[in-house]
């Protein structure tokens, strides 16, 4: 006698991946752009090695600015405070911009795109070595030569982007130029302009990529 069969299970289907949802800081998902971390120092360790060249060709001091600063020495409480203040202001400053004017938005949509997203780990190496080698090639090479006003256009020149929605990013650089010029005149040496540079370029970048880099 023939008995029926009950049909065999169905293979169950596994289920989608959940989407991430903006802005929940679930990193895992999201990969940096491949090559940007690798070619940036490399980048900044030769804008470091013709800061430290033109210095030595020329007889002068990289890291202070004049023969008095370096007599004078490095107060480095004084020195260290007033950049990180410094830091805490321009970064106030640039992400209020950003959140509430649409041009600060549009540059910072268009600076996540171009870098791509960021984790902790390289944004702290890429404004260490950015820190470090634009100082001192605009503060500690450049600026005793060719005073502040022309070493902080050239610093803003150097953040030039041929796009319309980075122009905002350039100008910011360039204002952001005159304040790390004066923070090397005021103090003498590279310290507080270094810390500065590190400390904006650092909470910045972390910034636009976990708010405007593409998921």
């Amino acid at each position: 006698m023939k008995t029926r069969s009950d049909p065999p299970p169905r293979p169950l289907e596994a289920a989608p991946p959940a989407a991430t949802p903006q802005g929940c800081g679930c990193e895992t998902s999201v990969r940096p752009h491949p090559r940007l971390v690798p070619t940036a120092l490399v980048f900044y360790a030769v804008m470091l090695a013709l800061a430290a060249l033109g210095s030595w060709l020329a007889g002068a001091s990289l890291f202070y600015a004049s023969p008095e600063a370096a007599r004078a020495g490095v107060h480095w409480g004084r020195d260290a405070g007033t950049g990180l203040a410094a830091a805490a202001l321009m970064v106030l400053a640039s992400q209020q911009l950003t959140l509430r004017t649409r041009w600060g938005a549009r540059t910072a949509r268009a600076l996540g795109a171009l870098l791509g997203y960021l984790d902790w780990r390289r944004c702290l190496l890429l404004a260490a070595a950015s820190g470090v080698a634009e100082e001192a090639l605009f503060r500690g090479a450049l600026q005793p030569r060719v005073g502040l006003v022309a070493a902080s256009l050239l610093f803003g020149l150097a953040h030039f982007v041929p796009r319309r929605e980075l122009l905002p990013w350039t100008l910011l650089s360039l204002v952001a130029g005159f304040v790390l010029g004066g923070l090397f005149a005021a103090t003498g040496n590279l310290l507080a302009p270094v810390l500065a540079h590190a400390v904006v370029n650092a909470l910045n970048l972390r910034f636009v990529s976990r708010r405007y880099a593409p998921r």
